[in-house]
């Protein structure tokens, strides 16, 4: 095989011995110390320890101009007083020149001794978090910026990784190549970008760059997080001259091959530098077919290092790295990528459509419905949305109820595109339409063009750069020119039913057709791509026509409405919405669906919901639903007026509870709930001191927050206690005073407490705590705690509070209430929560002469509490969880994902224990298995990455380190493999 021969092309260097490399560093820079060798692509680079400090001693290719090392160093040195990032500056020689000649193996080289920038590199293809790839970008744009005016390259020449070459380089080597059927794909695409590219090359801003800003010249410390965050940047051995926007491109097509990334992950990048360097209008539509230059150049470059040097291991690793990127840059036309880049720095394209002389379909009627498929839609309830026909279903009963003609909304997110259990985003977003009809209809060229067949029923449309796509077509028409206004043919009936797809296209440079649907994140540039065609068969004036843009607006518009949806919305909330009252992630999805254990929010997303602990039915329950309608539709009022539900509700309650726990309050919180039973125990005992655990969390009411003593949720829990609250220490056997086998030290010292206050005068009216530790994560409490607590508590006249808000209802899957797995029975129970499935509804559960004892106090009444919608959602959840079994698949389940978490456990050390029983579960993260120094920034970025994977959870515990673990108790087993799946996911590939 021929070698191809070009000034740009570098033959790399062969190892120099380490004896070699030891001389020519104390000879020409006075230097000794270890030395090893870094690997390279051309040049050789050996790290240099020494007693005073690091170097790199940097062995220039033999084609390696003096002149431009030089500039090299000069570049550093000009970044170094500007940029303020870690820069490799060079050290002069013995002479005081800082390039040095050396002779090895009989070739004459030049070399450098560079500072070693401590930090590591993040070319590894781990996940690269939006903020890592936003540092990137920043970076770049720093280096841009600090070089912009600098003049220090004596004379431009033709360069290997100078994008302004791309296409010859590609042309130049691909024929060359071992993998013919690579090359010709690369050649392809190539072409295709140079071609977008061309309009723009001589308004294109060219300066001195880096030319190689990427994850394997960047240098990152750890942030708190644990992600490694750039910090400095170095190999300086590409610098050049080039446009300025190149350096961008080198920079995105670095992010494009770490684990999970596509073309949308790009974007923080671009984002940043453009806030660093602003981008002009040019160099925006320069940037992608920029990106898949430096792709192409990459796989051919690499490959051809390879057939020169095959014993090169740091080339040859590189290849499958290299490929990806380039798979990941052409996965999405260039066109597309242009528009999303357009709209995400607001600045959408305002492209007109040519009008259109005819319409497509001349006998279609004027009322043709619009089908909601969307997040929003009333049709879809119940789950139907999840049926893979629903589409069909929906549009047939539709018709069937006296339409003629139904037809679905372009750009819509359609809810029936929504996937479930899949970490992967669908594409939801509409590109074309779909028109339903019940008889024959005629179609008509809208526009003169030329006409091409696909597959039976597909007709094409060309017309100067836009394509109209047409499926489900009886043709009539030959492939050819043809007028506007001629007869295409008719809408084929198949099976009963005429459907007709239509999709607008602007064509192309690959050539290749579009999808039917896009992904959310890349819905902006598809829609700019595929613009409405409704308008070619339905009149601006006519009814139902408002959802589509009209012609004369930017195509982007109905896009850009739907993207801003969510980012004002969360203004308006922060406006008129207390802040204190806090929303998960910093950027939120909006949520506007949900059905059993997963949600959906407005771009058809679907997420596994595996932190509400609230829904214990699950989202959208039918039945729960239905009864709540009827009973709306009946009557609502409040428990002083006489009604079966209120009675038939406190009797099903109690008749889950021991014999003695008669007597029902009807709340509308757990809050409420919890600062009722205090003051049950206050009028029963007729003292006020209570005893609470610490790092718990009760309520927001002022007895309920009195004793609550976390400080995730109030910093100033411990210190603004009233003085009636005592507590006592968390009976926390993972990380606690007390671990393991000595947890059961903690029942005798509260016991001990409690005896204590009342020695001191200060005998309890209650002692209040969760059966089940829910704050720390779901952790059982130590065998016998709260039998021995209770006993002390009742010695001194006090009464026990079991505090089941979040553990009861039979979460635990072993038993329906958390104090069952202790062995006692409190005096009073509080419960919310689960009992209302979302509803506002909680109950107290107590003894007739507690309950009897509030009388001293006057009267106990909630507007709410017990009203009759209320009283019906308790029982019809009461009965939802008998009749669905829901207490056995919160054991069944909860036992296979605890056992899934565990095995994980023992693979990622960041794991430090398991918790919970059934669906009550917490993973807790540490970073020392030892010193159990919580993960928390950790935990935090944690959930991050998972909710992009399509996993809702968060962070619970004083230190905010572990996951809380509540779903539905609906959840699958698949739905359990998904979660445990993701999360193995993101702790292998980082987060």
């Amino acid at each position: 095989m021929g070698i191809p021969s070009a000034d740009w092309l570098v033959r790399p260097i062969g190892p120099v011995d380490e004896a070699e490399v030891s001389a020519v560093l104390a000879e020409r820079f006075g230097v000794t110390g270890t030395v090893h060798d870094l690997g390279s692509q051309q040049d050789r680079n050996y790290r240099v320890r020494t007693e005073t400090g690091d170097y790199v001693l940097k062995i220039a290719n033999p084609a390696s101009d003096p002149a431009a090392l030089r500039a090299q160093c000069a570049a550093v040195e000009r970044l170094a007083d500007a940029s303020g990032l870690r820069l490799p500056r060079a050290h002069a020689g013995v002479d005081g020149e800082v390039v040095q000649r050396l002779s090895a193996g009989g070739v004459e080289l030049v070399c450098r001794l560079l500072d070693y920038v401590p930090g590591e590199p993040i070319m590894d293809s781990r996940y690269l978090a939006p903020p890592v790839v936003a540092r990137l970008g920043e970076l770049a744009g720093r280096v841009v910026a600090g070089l912009a005016d600098f003049a220090g390259v004596e004379q431009e020449r033709p360069q290997l990784w100078d994008l302004r070459n791309a296409l010859t380089v590609v042309e130049t080597l691909a024929p060359h190549l071992p993998d013919q059927e690579r090359a010709a794909r690369v050649l392809r695409a190539s072409r295709a970008a140079h071609t977008l590219l061309e309009p723009f090359v001589d308004r294109l801003p060219v300066q001195v760059i880096h030319g190689d800003v990427t994850d394997n010249n960047v240098v990152c410390e750890p942030a708190a997080d644990g992600r490694r965050m750039p910090v400095g940047v170095i190999d300086f051995g590409d610098l050049g001259l080039g446009w300025t926007v190149a350096e961008l491109a080198v920079t995105c097509a670095s992010v494009l091959h770490h684990h999970g990334a596509g073309p949308a992950s790009v974007l923080p990048a671009v984002h940043a530098f453009h806030a660093v360097r602003p981008l002009a209008n040019e160099e925006v539509d320069a940037l992608w077919p920029l990106v898949v230059l430096r792709t192409s150049v990459m796989v051919v470059s690499g490959q051809y290092d390879t057939l020169l040097d095959p014993g090169n291991g740091y080339a040859s690793v590189a290849l499958d790295r290299e490929w990806a990127m380039f798979e990941a840059a052409v996965s999405v036309p260039a066109e597309v990528m242009t528009a999303q880049l357009r709209h995400a720095l607001g600045r959408p394209s305002a492209q007109l459509l040519p009008v259109a002389e005819h319409t497509l379909l001349p006998g279609l009627p004027d009322d043709v419905a619009s089908l909601d498929l969307s997040v929003s839609s009333e049709e879809l309830h119940t789950g139907r949305w999840l049926a893979p026909d629903a589409e069909t279903v929906l549009a047939r009963a539709t018709l069937t109820a006296g339409r003629t003609a139904v037809r679905t909304r372009h750009g819509e997110f359609r809810l029936t595109r929504t996937t479930v259990d899949d970490s992967v985003p669908a594409a939801t977003c509409a590109l074309g339409v779909e028109l339903h009809l019940t008889g024959p209809a005629e179609i008509r060229a809208p526009w003169a063009g030329t006409v091409t067949r696909h597959g039976d029923t597909g007709v094409t449309l060309h017309t100067g750069g836009l394509d109209l796509l047409l499926d489900g077509v009886d043709a009539e028409v030959q492939p050819g020119p043809v007028v506007s206004g001629r007869r295409l043919g008719t809408v084929a009936a198949h099976e009963g039913v005429r459907v007709l797809g239509i999709q607008l296209f602007r064509s192309c440079a690959t050539g290749d057709r579009p999808p039917r649907f896009a992904p959310p994140e890349l819905a902006a540039g598809w829609l700019e791509v595929c613009p409405d065609p409704t308008r070619l068969f339905l009149a601006p004036d006519a009814p139902d026509a408002s959802s589509s843009a009209p012609y004369d607006a930017p195509l982007s518009a109905r896009d850009a409405q739907q993207a801003i949806t969510e980012a004002e919305l969360l203004e308006r909330r922060e406006h008129s919405f207390a802040t204190v009252q806090e929303h998960y992630f910093e950027t939120p999805p909006q949520i506007e669906r949900g059905w059993r254990h997963h949600l959906v929010d407005t771009r058809g997303r679907g997420y596994l919901d595996m932190l509400n602990n609230v829904t214990i039915l699950g989202h959208g329950h039918p039945g729960l639903g239905e009864a709540v309608h009827r009973q709306w539709r009946r009557l609502n009022t409040n428990s002083r007026f006489h009604y079966a539900s209120v009675v038939e509700l406190s009797e099903r309650i109690t008749g889950l509870l021991p014999a003695e726990l008669d007597t029902v309050f009807l709340v509308n919180s757990g809050s409420e709930a919890v600062d009722l039973a205090l003051r049950l125990a206050w009028a029963a005992t007729g003292r006020q001191d209570v005893v609470a655990v610490e790092e718990a969390y009760h309520g927001w009411t002022y007895a309920s927050d009195a004793v609550s003593t976390s400080i995730a949720d109030n910093p100033n829990a411990l210190a603004s206690r009233p003085p009636w609250v005592h507590t006592v220490a968390a009976p926390n056997s993972y990380r606690g005073r007390h671990r393991g086998p000595q947890s059961r030290r903690y029942a005798p010292e509260a016991a001990a407490r409690i005896r204590e206050l009342a020695d001191q005068g200060r005998p309890l009216a209650a002692f209040v705590c969760e059966p089940y530790y829910g704050n720390a994560g779901g952790m059982a409490l130590p065998d016998g705690y709260l039998r021995q607590v209770y006993e002390a508590t009742r010695d001194v006249g006090g009464l026990c509070v079991a505090d089941e808000v979040q553990v009861g209802y039979g979460r635990l899957g072993s038993h329906f209430w958390g104090f069952e797995q202790q062995g006692v029975v409190p005096d009073i129970v509080t419960v919310a929560k689960a009992m209302g499935n979302g509803h506002p509804l909680g109950a107290v559960i107590t003894r007739r002469d507690i309950a009897d004892a509030y009388r001293t106090q006057g009267y106990f009444f909630s507007s709410a509490g017990g009203s009759p919608v209320s009283s019906v959602v308790g029982l019809t959840v009461l009965d939802a969880l008998r009749d669905e079994d829901l207490q056995t698949n919160a054991r069944e389940i909860g036992a296979h994902l605890k056992g899934r978490l565990l095995e994980l456990a023992e693979r990622h050390a960041l794991i430090g224990a398991v918790h919970g029983s059934g669906l009550y579960l917490g993973v807790e993260f540490v970073r020392d298995r030892e010193s159990l120094e919580p993960a928390t920034e950790e935990t935090a970025a944690i959930c991050d990455r998972l909710r992009e994977l399509g996993v809702i959870v968060q962070p619970t515990s004083d230190r905010q380190c572990v996951l809380k673990i509540k779903p539905p108790l609906c959840l699958t087993r698949r739905s359990a493999d998904v979660f445990a799946d993701a999360l193995d996911d993101v702790l292998t590939h980082g987060w």
